[in-house]
């Protein structure tokens, strides 16, 4: 679709409001069970990858399995978009990427004025911090060239308190840290290209050459981010002294196990999945020290902890054929791709006294949910104009048993710009083909087939069975959702 055309059906699909999610919130707590909320967002990290979604995995992960012993397991859950940058979007800002087309090239991919996960929960009252992976970028993008200046419209000025982290992926350069609006150490060397053998070019220790901070060191990069998380916890409660009319919310974006794959020598060779499994080891030791932070300070009990992913892994067929582990489970595809291993996600919600401890859910969840659902939480309102796609489903979390589904469609974004559509268990797919990583992106219907992808989740996980032929009337019925939720021609 030309940029026009594109550009256009965004802005008209604007007027359309899914659900009424700025309504006052059904359901919130007293302000004396406010918690403080931390969120962890693993990079490129497989439904199949945590044994509690997986019980075949070959990596690893006491520490969300744990997690998920002591909370919600969400079964259903997606990502706004099935590639890094948008559903970062999506997250923060309660809104589906597609309707915005800012770069993280030139500018700032949130816009200004635009109500973020953060900026809302500074107006209730929180310290309000980001360490991590941003990956929204700034203005000015790649184009800055004077270091020693403020860096301006990142997360400082999307309603963070406080950030420690880089600015994109371990593989796109620059490559420095980032304190608040600062750059640390300017960017004055040089990195070069970086391939493991075995893997594909986008695969193993992979970076890209670029300008890099001489001090900059790749596999030290996890850990910094590990002991500022834990470090801001600490403050906070050192600084607290008990007060609990203070909460914090943390924001985790990790940049791993998205490539490079670094673990260090302590998982090295651990897991049965190579590299990419030792790494992401690594990143369960991470949620690990997170969570014990918490328990150290005694503040578990006061602390809500999600954990989940941003899409899913760079892991071919024959990955799981070599390594006997498929880092996707049971589902189709892989990152950046429409169907379901690109943005369905493992999800985990902790919080001790409220949600039900060993529980699962299999209600529809998506990314863009957790600003109307804080906002359940805190009792807060948003403002007319936010959160457009967001919706609270802080019911689903404190009875999944009984809870009717809050989330009755979803809409994700395929790195190719392709919208998937679900309702309830039917998915639908305006073309042939993955329309992102794997091969075929797209591809030409063959003689008397369908051009269209619509399947029944509900007996196909894997989307192995088109239906799209022998369903004509739910195929008419999710091509006009379709045309409803995005304001794209429906195909």
């Amino acid at each position: 679709m030309p940029d026009r055309e594109w550009r256009t059906a965004c802005a008209v699909v604007c007027a359309v409001v899914c659900t009424a999610v700025w309504l006052l919130p059904a359901r919130s707590l007293p302000a004396a069970e406010t918690p403080n909320i931390v969120l962890i967002l693993a990079d490129d990290m497989g439904y199949g990858d945590p044994g509690c979604y997986n019980p075949m995995s070959r990596i690893p992960t006491p520490h969300i399995d744990r997690l998920a012993r002591q909370g919600l397991l969400l079964t259903d859950a997606h990502a706004p978009a099935s590639v890094c940058v948008p559903t970062r979007y999506g997250l923060l800002t309660g809104r589906y990427p597609f309707r915005s087309q800012r770069s993280v090239r030139t500018e700032s991919r949130i816009e200004p004025g635009r109500l973020t996960l953060g900026g809302f929960l500074q107006k209730q009252g929180y310290r309000t911090a980001c360490v991590g992976k941003w990956h929204q970028g700034f203005e000015g993008g790649k184009s800055r060239k004077d270091y020693a200046l403020a860096i301006p419209q990142g997360p400082i000025a999307r309603g963070f308190d406080r950030f420690y982290g880089i600015p994109a992926s371990l593989d796109i350069p620059p490559y420095y840290w980032i304190r608040d609006d600062r750059c640390v150490t300017p960017p004055t060397a040089m990195a070069v290209d970086n391939f493991s053998p075995g893997w594909t070019k986008i695969q193993g220790a992979f970076w890209r050459a670029g300008p890099v901070s001489p001090d900059f060191k790749f596999e030290q990069v996890l850990p910094t981010v590990e002991r500022q998380a834990v470090g801001f916890i600490d403050r906070w409660a050192a600084d607290s002294r008990g007060d609990s009319k203070t909460p914090f919310f943390l924001y985790v974006p990790l940049p791993a196990p998205h490539t490079p794959w670094l673990p260090s020598k302590e998982f090295r060779g651990k897991s049965g999945a190579s590299m990419y499994g030792d790494f992401t080891m690594m990143v369960d030791a991470t949620v690990g020290a997170i969570v014990g932070a918490l328990q150290k300070q005694k503040i578990s009990g006061q602390t809500l902890v999600v954990f989940t992913s941003d899409n899913g892994p760079v892991w071919y067929p024959a990955d799981t054929k070599r390594l006997k582990h498929s880092s996707v489970g049971l589902l189709r595809g892989m990152k950046g791709d429409a169907w379901e291993a690109g943005h369905r996600m493992p999800m985990i919600v902790r919080w001790p006294g409220h949600v039900p401890e060993g529980t699962r859910s299999d209600h529809l969840w998506c990314h863009t949910d957790f600003l109307a659902t804080v906002a359940q939480i805190t009792g807060g309102r948003l403002p007319a104009g936010s959160g457009e796609d967001s919706v609270g489903q802080l019911s689903v979390w404190l009875d999944p048993k009984r809870a009717e589904p809050a989330r009755r469609n979803l809409v994700s974004q395929s790195s190719g710009r392709v919208l998937s559509v679900r309702e309830r268990n039917w998915k639908y797919i305006p073309q042939l083909g993955s329309g992102g990583f794997s091969k075929p992106r797209r591809r030409q219907p063959r003689d008397g087939e369908a051009s269209v992808q619509l399947y029944d989740l509900s007996k196909d996980i894997g989307e192995q069975r088109n239906l799209s032929a022998s369903e004509p009337e739910r195929l008419e019925r999710m091509r006009q959702l379709a045309r409803t939720l995005t304001g794209l021609p429906a195909r």
